[in-house]
């Protein structure tokens, strides 16, 4: 087992990173004139005919008891619907509307030129090198959490 001394700087590291991206992301999406789990949910409809809450809180940030918030807001603001699953009576597809459609073609290519900023200059062997590290990473959380 590794000791404390050998991971914890890791486990800072990664947390920092984290941390660091999610204040630079979430100010450009209140630019926007959205909250992050709202841009969040915003930007996985897109390109899509949509998708169950299930669908959704598994390809989100967002928790199931928050998503339904999220939702109900967006519905509000017309930019989602809910309509009836094809095949399954028990559950409703969530997927945006025209106002949605024209909401994500508007902010999800301003929030990646956005984010692009923070990589100018990185070449290719560096954006593999994070890559490389962050899905061995990943794969560790995996393999101890099975």
């Amino acid at each position: 087992m590794p000791r404390q001394a050998d991971f914890l700087p890791t486990l800072q590291t990664l947390v920092q990173c984290y941390q660091a991206f999610e204040s630079f992301s979430a100010a450009h999406i209140r630019e926007l004139g959205l909250t992050p789990p709202q841009f969040d949910v915003v930007a996985t409809l897109g390109n899509t005919s949509g998708m169950t809450a299930t669908e959704l809180v598994e390809k989100t940030l967002i928790t199931k008891g928050t998503l339904t918030g999220v939702v109900d807001r967006l519905v509000d603001r017309g930019w989602v619907e809910r309509i009836a699953h094809e095949s399954d009576g028990r559950c409703q597809i969530v997927r945006l509307t025209q106002a949605g459609e024209a909401l994500f073609a508007r902010v999800f290519p301003a929030h990646l030129a956005h984010l692009a900023a923070c990589f100018d200059g990185v070449p290719a062997a560096g954006h593999a090198r994070w890559q490389t590290a962050l899905r061995t990473l990943e794969q560790a959380f995996r393999k101890a959490a099975a």
